[in-house]
């Protein structure tokens, strides 16, 4: 198998999960379809597995290491304004299409059976829970967000602290080491997890269920098409005077293992490897791909809630003004964060919806197809979460763009696996 490209076994996962998924559809093949589920089951909850020791450990580590970076106050400054700029032309190409395709019109869909979603956010709820009660229970509970902000106090202390919080840092270091090691392992098994998920997707979503909303996950996809292929190329010409099939062709095993998987933290070595190999420096990149992995979410905060939105307002019969229109874009800037790197983006579309007074229970009617509807959002998540460190590190002038210009030559996810672990990624960071 390793003499298989790995790009190549995942195309392979793909194309036999779908025909699989056909057969056990067409064929009424019941233990078929669950044997796809438990596959692709299995391969998400190992890649959860890995979430909470690696979120916390990547943003303790990349906070301290931003002690070895000239400027580092101003590029985690333009890190956020390019996180804010990017969500917000993304939620603008969102509200665009919804205007344009009106996803909603003639959808006849039993609103009287759709419930609310068990999972649901509002700014309440979402500010109380990002500090935890327990320490261990945000652990315990996976819950991203609790750990994002225990991590990042954590390593600002450390980063105070100096030379005494070294031995904390060294071990932080080596348990990252650690857990990206073993998530490799996982990623490794990416090509089967791919089978089983695609292939429980068409098992178990036909045209029937797909028919009604045929037309909102056009747009969903669409959407995310648009910024994919049209939005960040211009942003990498215009503002990073970059070449964009070279950023592509480096991005590319982050970005198609994040639709398979449909989780940006366990992308997230992924992400970072393929950020370093485009030219961006190790320092900045151990800050910046961590922190967007749980905070930078154009697909799933941003272009999905507001076609969602004007999906349910036009499923429900209400009509949206101009301010609610501006309200779907501030929910999308600063609430990105709730969908916190996981699988789904219930809890962002609820806050949402919860936001602008529609009902809760128009998320219910999108739950069915929400699988096939993350894949595309959680690429074009990575996708963002490599971008802008790429063109922050370019109009810095960090950026190596003889690295750059040679991305993509290599199989990234062979060639990590030829080499050790780096044994600068263990050393203290100098002060």
């Amino acid at each position: 198998m390793r003499k298989i490209p790995f790009s190549v076994q995942i195309l392979a996962g793909l194309v036999l999960g779908v025909a699989l998924g056909f057969l056990a559809r067409a064929g009424d093949l019941s233990w078929l379809a669950s044997t796809l589920d438990t596959v692709g089951d299995l391969f998400v909850q190992l890649l959860k597995l890995a979430v909470p020791p690696l979120v916390f450990t990547a943003i303790v580590v990349s906070v301290v290491s931003l002690r070895g970076v000239a400027n580092a106050a101003r590029l985690a400054w333009k890190t956020l304004l390019w996180f804010g700029a990017t969500a917000l032309i993304a939620v603008g190409v969102g509200i665009g299409l919804g205007l344009l395709t009106n996803p909603g019109r003639g959808v006849s869909l039993d609103t009287a059976t759709a419930a609310a979603p068990q999972r649901t956010g509002s700014w309440t709820d979402f500010l109380t829970g990002i500090v935890p009660t327990n320490p261990v229970g945000a652990f315990v509970e996976g819950n991203v967000l609790q750990i994002v902000f225990l991590a990042l106090v954590v390593g600002a202390a450390a980063l105070l602290a100096g030379e005494v919080a070294e031995p904390f840092v060294a071990v932080n270091r080596a348990l990252l080491a650690i857990v990206q090691k073993a998530l490799w392992w996982v990623i490794r098994l990416a090509p089967i997890g791919t089978l089983g998920l695609i292939g429980n997707a068409v098992a178990s979503y036909g045209w029937d269920l797909l028919a009604p909303l045929a037309k909102f996950t056009t747009a969903v996809y669409v959407g995310c098409a648009i910024v994919l292929l049209v939005v960040y190329p211009a942003l990498l010409v215009a503002a990073g005077r970059l070449n964009p099939l070279r950023f592509f062709a480096g991005a590319w095993p982050a970005i198609q293992l994040a639709f398979v998987s449909r989780s940006s933290v366990g992308t997230m070595p992924v992400t970072q490897r393929s950020v370093e190999r485009l030219g961006v420096p190790r320092e900045y990149a151990s800050f910046a791909v961590p922190f967007g992995a749980t905070t930078k979410m154009d697909g799933c905060a941003a272009i999905y809630p507001a076609l969602a939105a004007i999906f349910v307002a036009h499923v429900f019969g209400v009509h949206l003004s101009v301010t609610d229109y501006l309200l779907i874009a501030f929910v999308s800037v600063v609430g990105s964060a709730a969908t916190a790197g996981l699988t789904g983006a219930i809890v962002m579309l609820t806050l949402t919806l919860s936001t602008l007074g529609l009902p809760l229970a128009g998320a219910g009617l999108l739950l069915a197809i929400d699988p096939i509807l993350d894949m595309i959002r959680t690429a074009t998540n990575v996708a963002g979460q490599a971008l802008v460190p790429t063109i922050v590190a370019a109009r810095e002038g960090t950026l190596d763009r003889a690295a750059y210009d040679s991305a993509g030559r290599r199989e990234l996810i062979d060639a990590e696996e030829q080499q050790p672990t780096r044994s600068d990624e263990l050393a203290p960071v100098p002060a």
